[in-house]
């Protein structure tokens, strides 16, 4: 087994991988920018190092400086967490170059799945459903785009081919808005992800998007571990997620979980992967993408499995074999709600800065993942979570009531956050029916998020 993991991310990941990784006896190091001298995950890994200043193409994106952290602390493998480094071939091949094991997919399923147009190319050839799209460039002039727009028909969605996370993404209802949401997105695209090609497809309206967790070994053995429906969004980002989902019939649960074993054995994937789908009212589900990591939902398949995700992931990148005999179909229900500094009814701006007081809530069936405490100052340079609150019981009412409570007791002062909001969520009647969508918060009335 690895004697050393570097984890190259930072806040409740990098924790939760320092987690994992002590508990199956291997030391860890912790790699951090300037901004984040005091966070959890320095403290509580064997060893750190700083890797740059705050801005993170100086550090968390810095290939150079986390190859030279592993090399001058022993580092036998890199976990790279979420976001980031996550899906980079370059870096995944850069660890291979210099005998360092990376804990995530291969750089060849990252270049055929991580490009979003040679994804979709790729599950349109082996007959799983796609919307109609087309490839645009960077340097495409607005006429181009405008006719590739006409030709797929408003509405429309414009995506960064390389991107994640809702970066790069504007959706369009009419040509009214299609220059501005063009420019937004592309600027947006190569800010996020320094790459600059897009690509434009048909929006579908109001639908769900279930995503399936799925788990490969370098056997050729790969089974699913059921779907999350991740449909309440903010800004093309998740904000609730829960499993099973409420939406799908056991009949399409069993064919959406078939299509993504058949993408999966297709590339001949190993490790973590989720692929994503979108899903209309009527239950036609189409390819969205392939995220070759793992997700920051992750918690509530490990909560309905009693899986440890951290720990599959790092035997696989091992070579040892999967732990599991047969696809998954839950028995239990767990409920994810992202904590955020943010705004929610000033269109959720990021709010940073220090929490002077916090209490989290606990119990029965009650999971907080998090890396702030009190006195903690959340930086402005990286994403706005601060914290999930996940909770898991045996019908989804009783998860629901839990997540209520949770809700309730979890006090951060100093600093304005999403609690409110998804404490309001918990309550609305079209959510504890599990009737919404992907545009479930922006068509709710303004006073809701107050």
């Amino acid at each position: 087994m690895f004697k050393k993991i570097l984890i190259a991310n930072r806040g409740e990941i990098a924790l939760r991988i320092i987690r994992t990784s002590k508990e199956m006896g291997i030391k860890t190091v912790a790699v951090y920018s300037t901004a984040d001298k005091h966070s959890l995950h320095v403290y509580f890994a064997d060893e750190a190092v700083c890797i740059g200043p705050p801005s993170p193409s100086q550090s968390y994106l810095n290939i150079p400086n986390l190859i030279s952290a592993a090399e001058i602390t022993n580092a036998d493998a890199i976990h790279p967490g979420y976001g980031f480094l996550s899906e980079n071939a370059y870096f995944s091949s850069m660890c291979r170059k210099h005998g360092i094991k990376f804990i995530g997919a291969k750089p060849n399923h990252m270049i055929q799945i991580g490009n979003k147009i040679l994804a979709k190319k790729t599950m349109k050839k082996i007959g799983i459903s796609c919307l109609p799209g087309f490839e645009c460039f960077f340097e495409s002039s607005y006429q181009e785009v405008e006719k590739i727009s006409d030709k797929i028909g408003y509405p429309i969605i414009i995506k960064s081919v390389f991107g994640g996370g809702g970066k790069g993404i504007r959706s369009v209802l009419d040509k009214n808005d299609l220059k501005n949401s063009w420019e937004e997105a592309r600027k947006e695209a190569w800010a996020c992800f320094r790459n600059k090609n897009m690509y434009i497809e048909k929006l579908i309206l109001n639908p769900r998007h279930i995503e399936i967790q799925i788990i490969g070994d370098k056997y050729g053995k790969i089974f699913h571990l059921s779907e999350r429906d991740c449909s309440i969004q903010r800004k093309n980002q998740k904000l609730v997620e829960e499993a099973p989902s409420p939406f799908l019939t056991p009949f399409l649960r069993k064919k959406m979980g078939k299509e993504a074993i058949k993408a999966a054995e297709f590339l001949h994937y190993e490790g973590i992967g989720t692929i994503e789908f979108l899903v209309d009212q009527n239950k036609n589900f189409y390819f969205m993408e392939m995220n070759p990591r793992i997700q920051v939902e992750h918690a509530i398949t490990e909560e309905i499995t009693g899986l440890d995700l951290i720990q599959e992931q790092i035997f696989l990148a091992y070579g040892k074999k999967l732990s599991i005999k047969k696809n998954f179909y839950p028995k239990m229900y767990s409920l994810e709600c992202r904590i955020n500094a943010e705004e929610p009814d000033k269109n959720f701006r990021p709010v940073p800065g220090k929490i002077t007081q916090m209490h989290l809530p606990g119990g029965k069936g009650v999971r907080i993942d998090t890396h702030i405490y009190a006195g903690y100052r959340v930086p402005h340079y990286y994403d706005s979570m601060i914290a999930k609150v996940i909770t898991t019981a045996k019908s989804r009412k009783e998860t629901i009531e839990k997540m209520r409570r949770s809700l309730d007791e979890f006090v951060i002062e100093g600093i304005k956050t999403t609690i409110p909001l998804v404490k309001k969520l918990m309550q609305n009647n079209d959510f504890l029916e599990g009737n919404y969508n992907t545009n479930f918060l922006d068509n709710l009335d303004s006073d809701f998020k107050l």
